[in-house]
């Protein structure tokens, strides 16, 4: 069943690599590190969105680039934290951070095999296309780790109700 406005989100601990200057160096490959969302995010407005894939056509063009190009316009509103989730491991999450040039703006958390998206209903299995289980693409507006708004796209392929303009029309 997928999480509902209203209910709090189930704690969950991300790995990911944490930005340093030293990344910077793309020979540079960084440490893993945990990410507890109920220490990182209590009493936080946090905006989280959800991509099948980094470096997939529609997440590295169509989604992504729009919270990054968005992001002070965000912070205006009260956004504490802007974190981007998906089923690739934090090395390749944090390269593709690197990509796109997050820095510390835009968290990139690993989702390893979708299980925390799967434990609120927005996992998707995309094994026809040798992708296996991976993260559907959402967008979760939460306060206090309360959920306030959800959009999940109906085509994974698109970006509509999941954009950052969509999202930042809902703060």
């Amino acid at each position: 069943m997928t999480i509902a406005v209203g209910e709090r989100v189930p704690e969950a601990t991300f790995s990911y690599i944490p930005y340093t200057p030293e990344l910077d160096d793309l020979s540079a490959c960084g440490t893993v590190s945990t990410y507890s969302i109920a220490k990182e995010w209590a009493g936080k407005k946090v905006v989280v969105f959800a991509v099948p894939g980094a470096f997939t056509p529609t997440c590295h063009v169509n989604h992504l680039p729009g919270y990054l190009k968005n992001y002070e316009q965000f912070k205006a509103q009260g956004v504490d934290v802007i974190a981007v989730i998906a089923a690739n491991d934090p090395f390749v999450l944090s390269g593709w951070a690197r990509v796109e040039g997050l820095k510390d703006k835009i968290i990139a958390l690993s989702d390893s095999g979708a299980e925390w998206s799967g434990s609120i209903g927005l996992s998707i299995d995309l094994s026809a296309r040798g992708l296996g289980i991976r993260t559907t693409r959402y967008a979760l507006i939460l306060d206090d780790l309360v959920v306030k708004h959800i959009h999940v796209e109906e085509v994974p392929s698109n970006v509509t109700v999941t954009g950052a303009d969509r999202l930042l029309a809902l703060l």
